[in-house]
């Protein structure tokens, strides 16, 4: 959070300045970007500094400007730069609206150009690193062990006969989804199968996915919940964006949601020996529907040691929206359909989501030794404990 501070305050002041600049009074902008920023995960600090924030005469527009792009790039490539770009475009419509000034245009100009910025500071988003790559060998031993994990697995969630609709990942059939269904038919969930063979993430799947999920939602008169592994989840995203009011909510595990016409991975080669043409040439319009955010609620799963796709592609933005939720676990990516962490997630992501309820990160059940962020907390409290003896 200490480094995002940096981020907020140079936006804050940017943004504000923005507002002024295209005719709203020094408090009307600060009031306006406040809002924005009353549903955000910091925003206590965030209103705060914007409350206290004094007008300054010397604020250059575009030193503002260069400075809020700086740290941006200074902290990285993240999906969350997807909000603060969406305030800024509110904030140009909300000006063009009243006044169509050159120095109005200018004001929307800034905004592109930041847009653009951002876009450039995620295309840095790197590969996984070879260690990953090779690391991939042990999926084979998470799936193997499975079998004798399965039986030990907590079934505290009620699924009530919700329905739930699994699609497998990229060169995966049915069985790549079996032992989540499985775990999730205990659990009280109707599951529905793919039932179109090997997932070759094509567009033309789409069609019959929409079929599907009107016939899901015939049969329960009720929305719908889609699971999708990797190339799963891209078609789980394009569904929510089209369907939002036959969904209820989509999950993702491991799947590359935004930035794949830039994403650098390794099965790249693999994708174009069996499809031709490279990503950038094939399906724009099928994979820029996977940049808008759904209106439903959207759970990300990840792991930092996916060794086919980058894992800051698996993550949406969660400074968005309160119902949007990424979290960590440990494994392969080609792991992660025999993953009991990525099970119990689901399930947990599923029942919260139905029910209205925040999903929780860790719970206080044994099963919380599974996540990394249980394991990071603890070495920040360690940490905090040895700073003070």
């Amino acid at each position: 959070m200490e480094e995002k501070k940096v981020l907020y305050k140079a936006f804050a002041r940017f943004s504000i300045s923005l507002g002024v600049m295209g005719g709203m009074t020094f408090a009307k902008a600060k009031k306006y970007i406040s809002e924005r920023f009353n549903s955000h995960p910091n925003s206590p600090f965030i209103l705060d500094f914007i409350e206290n924030l004094r007008q300054a005469e010397d604020d250059h527009i575009e030193a503002l400007f260069d400075e809020c792009v700086r740290v941006c790039d200074e902290l990285g490539p993240s999906r969350d730069y997807v909000t603060l770009v969406m305030m800024l475009e509110s904030l140009g419509l909300f000006v063009s609206e009243k006044d169509e000034t050159a120095k109005n245009k200018y004001l929307k100009a800034l905004i592109e150009r930041f847009k653009k910025e951002i876009v450039l500071i995620n295309q840095k988003i790197p590969k996984p690193p070879l260690f990953n790559m090779i690391m991939e060998g042990r999926s084979l031993i998470e799936w193997s062990s499975i079998y004798c994990i399965y039986p030990f697995i907590p079934k505290r969630i009620k699924g009530e006969g919700k329905p739930v609709l699994l699609i497998p990942p990229y060169l995966g059939d049915d069985f790549s989804t079996s032992f989540v269904r499985r775990y999730l038919k205990s659990l009280g969930f109707t599951t529905y199968k793919w039932e179109m063979g090997f997932n070759m993430v094509k567009s033309h799947y789409i069609p019959r996915l929409e079929e599907k999920l009107d016939d899901i939602y015939e049969i329960h008169k009720e929305k719908v919940s889609i699971v999708g592994w990797s190339g799963g989840g891209i078609f789980a995203k394009i569904m929510a964006n089209r369907h939002p009011n036959q969904i209820e909510q989509i999950i993702t595990i491991g799947s590359p949601i935004w930035g794949v016409m830039d994403m650098k991975t390794p099965v790249y080669g693999l994708l174009e020996f069996f499809r031709g043409k490279s990503l950038k040439e094939r399906n724009e319009r099928f994979l820029a529907e996977l940049e808008p955010i759904p209106e439903v609620p959207v759970t990300c799963i990840y792991t930092k040691t996916d060794g086919l796709v980058p894992w800051k592609h698996c993550m949406e933005a969660e400074t968005f929206r309160s119902n949007i939720k990424n979290i960590e676990v440990f494994g392969s990516h080609s792991g992660m359909g025999a993953n009991a962490s990525v099970l119990l997630i689901t399930a947990n992501a599923l029942s919260a989501n139905i029910r209205g309820k925040e999903i929780k990160d860790v719970t206080t059940n044994i099963e919380r030794f599974l996540y990394p962020y249980f394991w990071s907390n603890r070495n920040l409290l360690f940490r905090k404990k040895k700073s003070i003896t």
